[in-house]
Formats: C-alpha cells, sequence, structure tokens
C-alpha cells in the first residue's frame, strides 16, 4: 500500500484514517480492539482521534476514545507502527473551547496520558476559540514540538481568514506551521472545501484529512427514508441528505458500484482518494463488515468516467 505525506511534516500515513470518534460512543472497548486490530492487519497505521471524544454521550466525561486507544496500544506494544493523531481546544459539558497556550500545555500531558505514550504524531487545533491570537496558540506547539511531546501540528474547523493568519504567524515569527487541514468533506459537501479552503491547501502544500467522509453513513447507502433513521445514533440528522441532490448521488454511487462490484461506502472513499490534495479521508467503522469496505477503498482505482459520473452528481 502506498503511503501518502502530511503536509511537509515528513510523516508518511496510510491513505485511510480510523476515525476514532465512535469508540466508547457505538462501539466498545472490546469491539473496538476488534476493529483496530483488523484495520491494522490489512496494512493501515493512521488513527485519529481527539481529547473529547465522545464528550456529548450521557455518561461520558470526553476522554473516552483516548482511553481506549491507549489500553490497545499498551497491550499491541505496537505504538512505534502507529501514526497517532489527537486534538484539542474542543468545548465540552463543563468548558468553552479553548485554544491558549496554558490549555494547550495541560491538555496535552492528560492525552499523553490517556493514549500512554510520549509523543503525538499529529496534533491538531480542533475548534477555534476564536480570540486567543494565533502567536499563542502556535507557540504552545513550538514548545512542544521542542520537548518531542509533538512531531507536527494540523488544524479543523477553523475559518479560512484565521488559517491565513496563522500561517502567515509562522513564516513571520518561525512557529511551527500548521502541515495538515481536517475540514469536512464528502460527496454531499464540497462547496465550502474546494471554494474555500482547498486554495489554502494548495498554496500552503498541507495535507488534508477529511472528516463526515461517508456523510455519517449516507454515503453508504444506510439511509433512504426517515423509516431508516433508527438504524444509527447519527440518524437524526440525515434529514438534510434526503433532497433531490442526494438521491442523484446515491444513484450515481449504486451504477458505479454495480460497475466494479462493490459497496457504495468503498465508492465513495476511492472517489474522495481521487480527488486533488485529499490525504487520507477520516472514516470510522462499528463492525467489520463495514471496515472491509474501508480497506477495499486504496485498491480500486476509479477510471475517466466514473469520476465524471460521481461529480456531475455531486456538484454545487
Amino acid at each position: 500500500m502506498k503511503k501518502r505525506k502530511l503536509g511537509q511534516s515528513g510523516i508518511y500515513v496510510s491513505p485511510i484514517a480510523f476515525g476514532g470518534n465512535v469508540f466508547g460512543w457505538t462501539v466498545d472497548e472490546k469491539q473496538s480492539f476488534k476493529l483496530l486490530d483488523a484495520f491494522v492487519d490489512a496494512g493501515f497505521d493512521f488513527i485519529d482521534t481527539a481529547d473529547t471524544y465522545s464528550w456529548w454521550v450521557d455518561g461520558n466525561t470526553g476522554a473516552e476514545s483516548e482511553t481506549i486507544i491507549g489500553k490497545w496500544l499498551a497491550e499491541r506494544k505496537n505504538r512505534d507502527k502507529i501514526i497517532l493523531s489527537t486534538k484539542v481546544g474542543s468545548q465540552t459539558k463543563e468548558r468553552p473551547k479553548n485554544n491558549s497556550k496554558e490549555f494547550i500545555l495541560k491538555s496535552v500531558e492528560d492525552s499523553l496520558r490517556r493514549l500512554k505514550t510520549d509523543y503525538i504524531d499529529l496534533y491538531q487545533t480542533h475548534f477555534d476559540d476564536e480570540v486567543t491570537p494565533v502567536e499563542e496558540t502556535l507557540s504552545a506547539y513550538a514548545q512542544l514540538i521542542e520537548e518531542g511531546k509533538v512531531r507536527a501540528i494540523g488544524t479543523s474547523n477553523m475559518s479560512a481568514e484565521r488559517i491565513r493568519e496563522s500561517l502567515k504567524a509562522s513564516s513571520e515569527n518561525g512557529l511551527p506551521k500548521y502541515e495538515t487541514l481536517q475540514p469536512h468533506y464528502n460527496l454531499m459537501e464540497r462547496e465550502n472545501y474546494e471554494k474555500v479552503l482547498r486554495p489554502i491547501v494548495e498554496e500552503n502544500n498541507m495535507g488534508v484529512i477529511n472528516y463526515y467522509s461517508l456523510a455519517s453513513g449516507f454515503l453508504a447507502g444506510k439511509y433512504r427514508s426517515k423509516d431508516d433513521f433508527n438504524k444509527s445514533p447519527r440518524g437524526y440528522g440525515m434529514e438534510k441528505y434526503l433532497t433531490d441532490k442526494g438521491f442523484k448521488v446515491l444513484e450515481a454511487l449504486e451504477k458505479v458500484s454495480e460497475k466494479h462490484n462493490t459497496t457504495l461506502a468503498t465508492i465513495s472513499l476511492a472517489w474522495l482518494l481521487a480527488r486533488p490534495t485529499i490525504t487520507a479521508p477520516i472514516v470510522s467503522a462499528t463492525s467489520l463488515k463495514q471496515l472491509e469496505s474501508i480497506i477495499n477503498a486504496p485498491m480500486l482505482k476509479l477510471d475517466e468516467a466514473d469520476m465524471e459520473m460521481l461529480n456531475k452528481s455531486s456538484s454545487w
């Protein structure tokens, strides 16, 4: 499997990242271990999580995902074979977004403890609090990189203006540069990334690890009507996709999947992997069957006719 470089960081990753938001939410620890084992056994090495997954679930604290991944790493003794990404700055039930240096320096120690490691490969600003000076946030990362606790940094859920401001500050002040962007991007949601964010990525040679790669399961064909919403805790958010465009995209996915004798999910991910600037889509699975569709995506090469059909159905 050919690996891809995360921006200019020098870090190479498998072309799919396993999204750890499901750990401790829709899958328990035992199933999480099975999924991670199967993912790694198939030749993949990139795992993405956050220090607040999944705070929105009743009874959760937000430390569940990192804790499960840390236990798995410790039991499997495979930390040196994994590229580990986590995030900082998100809100929880108890606190607002926070990108201050003090908060980041405290939070990274908590993440390292939960993950049972002494370094994080990719540390990302999860949400922008929009008030902390970008220089302050970047200076925290500079300290962590100097201390060997972080290898590279990235950002997610940040406005184009603040990304540009951060990149300028990095260049002018000798501070670490965001090497990656983690945007919301899939066949159903293209416009903001392609129109607003992709130019920044291209100008600055950033890697892209997009989230909601399967539109929370819609692009896997899981939700065709309101009757399907109870199939998953994410089902309540599917109504926005039950539109003319949504059904056109599913129709195109069905045609291409029949041609290649594979699943809609595999086609959706193969489309992302063929898109300019995309490094490694982030995608989750709750079963080994779902994981199979993920594993197959990098091996599938869509032809020009396939891409044209998918692009046309999902155009903005």
